[in-house]
C-alpha cells in the first residue's frame, strides 16, 4: 500500500495546478487521473479565455478567484511559455435595452476589481471590429486568451519536476476514512489489464471535475449533483476569419447560465463560434443530438450580419459541471471550496466550471492553504 501526504483526484487544470501548488511543499503528493492523460475532458474543451472577473456577484469565489487568477495567470504565463494573447475584450449591446445594462455590468466588474472598463460607443467597436454591429460595448482590457492545452500540460510538468506522481488510467472505486487519514482504492491500467491498488493519503483532494459529486459520495457526502451542461462550437477557417480580430461577447444570459455565444480568435488563427448552453443526460455525452451549423449562423448574425452557414463548419463541444440544475430559476451558482464537514482530512471542490481555466492557480493556492491545516 502507498502511503501519501497528499493525493489529488483528478487530471484537469485544476487538480494539475493544485499538484503543482501543494508539491512546492509537500513531498509524497500523488495525482491520479481516469484518462489517458491529463486535461482530456472539461480543461481543453472550452474557448481558452482568460476572464477578467465582471460576471460574477459581489463576495463569491469566482469572483475572488477568477480576479486574482487573471493577474496571476498572466505572470504563471510569461515565467513558463504557455502560449497566450492578452487582448482585451467587448462586451457588445446589440440594441439600447441590452446598452442601459452595460453600466449594470461595468459597476459589477469594478466592485469585483476589475481595472481599466469603459463603455465605448459604436465608433471604437468599428475601429476595432469592423464587421460587428452594435450600439455600445464594455472594453474589457484584462481578458485575453491561453492554450489551455499547453498550461495544463505545463502545470502537470511542474508538478512532477517538484516530486509529485501522476497516475493515469486510474480511477478512484472506493474511498474510507481511517482515523488519520484516507484509504483510497483505485483501479489502474485498461479493462483487460488493470490492477487494483490502494493509496493511503493524509489528505485528499476532490478535483474530479464531472465526476467531483461521486467521488464526494464516496465519502457520504451526497450535498451536491452534478448536471452536465454541454456547450457546442463552431468554427471559422481561412479567409472569412478576418470578420473578427480577438475577443467579441454578448450581453450575458440574464438567467446566468452561460456568457452567450461568443467569438473568439484563437490562437492559430481560426475563429470559434460558441459555446451554447444545453443540459444533457450524461457526463460522457459531448455529441448525441447536436445542433446544425443553421443554429449557430442565426444567433451569430445579431452582432456579425455578414456571417453565413457556408463560413462556418462544426467544431468541438465540452460539459461544464454546473452543480444548479435546469429546473433552478438562477443558474449562476458558485465555486465550493471547502474541507468536508464529516472528513476534515478531504478537500471538496466541486462545480469548478467557467471562470475555473481562469482561477486555476488562484483556487490551487486556496486548496493549498487548507491542505496545510489537515498536515499541521
Amino acid at each position: 500500500m502507498d502511503q501519501a501526504n497528499i493525493l489529488i483526484i483528478g487530471g484537469g487544470v485544476v487538480g494539475c495546478a493544485t499538484a503543482r501548488a501543494v508539491s512546492q511543499r509537500w513531498q509524497d503528493v500523488f495525482l491520479v487521473e481516469q484518462f489517458p492523460r491529463v486535461g482530456m475532458a472539461t480543461s481543453s474543451r472550452n474557448s481558452g479565455v482568460i476572464h477578467s472577473g465582471i460576471y460574477y456577484q459581489k463576495g463569491s469565489l469566482k469572483a475572488r478567484h477568477c480576479v486574482e487568477g487573471n493577474r496571476m495567470m498572466y505572470e504563471f504565463c510569461k515565467k513558463h511559455n504557455v502560449p497566450f494573447r492578452h487582448s482585451g475584450k467587448l462586451v457588445v449591446a446589440a440594441d439600447a435595452q441590452e446598452a442601459a445594462d452595460l453600466e449594470a455590468l461595468k459597476k459589477k466588474g469594478e466592485t469585483n476589481g476589475v481595472q481599466g472598463l469603459r463603455i465605448v460607443g459604436p465608433e471604437e467597436i468599428l475601429a476595432r471590429e469592423p464587421h460587428i454591429r452594435g450600439v455600445a460595448a464594455l472594453d474589457v482590457p484584462s481578458t485575453g486568451i491561453v492554450s489551455s492545452e499547453d498550461l495544463v500540460r505545463t502545470y502537470a510538468r511542474l508538478a512532477v519536476d517538484n516530486g509529485a506522481h501522476i497516475v493515469s488510467r486510474a480511477k478512484v472505486t472506493a474511498m474510507e476514512p481511517k482515523r488519520d487519514t484516507i484509504r483510497v482504492s483505485l483501479r489502474i491500467g485498461d479493462n483487460g489489464d488493470a490492477q487494483d491498488e490502494t493509496i493511503e493519503a493524509r489528505c485528499v483532494i476532490n478535483a474530479a471535475g464531472l465526476y467531483a459529486d461521486e467521488v464526494a459520495a464516496m465519502l457520504g457526502n451526497n450535498s451536491w449533483k452534478i448536471y452536465p451542461l454541454r456547450g457546442e462550437y463552431c468554427e471559422i477557417r481561412g479567409p472569412r476569419t478576418s470578420l473578427i480580430n480577438g475577443l467579441v461577447y454578448p450581453m450575458p444570459h440574464r438567467h446566468g447560465l452561460t456568457l452567450g455565444v461568443h467569438f473568439t480568435k484563437t490562437l492559430w488563427g481560426t475563429v470559434l463560434v460558441g459555446p451554447t448552453a444545453i443540459y444533457v443526460e450524461g457526463k460522457d455525452n459531448y455529441e448525441r443530438g447536436r445542433l446544425g451549423i443553421a443554429d449557430f449562423a442565426r444567433g451569430a448574425k445579431t452582432l456579425l450580419p455578414e456571417i453565413e452557414e457556408s463560413d462556418l463548419q462544426l467544431g468541438y463541444s465540452g460539459l461544464r459541471p454546473k452543480i444548479v440544475g435546469p429546473d433552478a430559476k438562477d443558474a449562476h451558482g458558485d465555486f465550493v471550496i471547502q474541507r468536508d464537514p464529516k472528513v476534515p482530512n478531504a478537500i471538496q471542490l466541486v462545480g469548478i466550471e467557467s471562470p475555473g481555466l481562469t482561477s486555476s492557480p488562484s483556487i490551487a493556492e486556496h486548496a493549498a492553504q487548507l491542505a496545510a491545516e489537515v498536515l499541521a
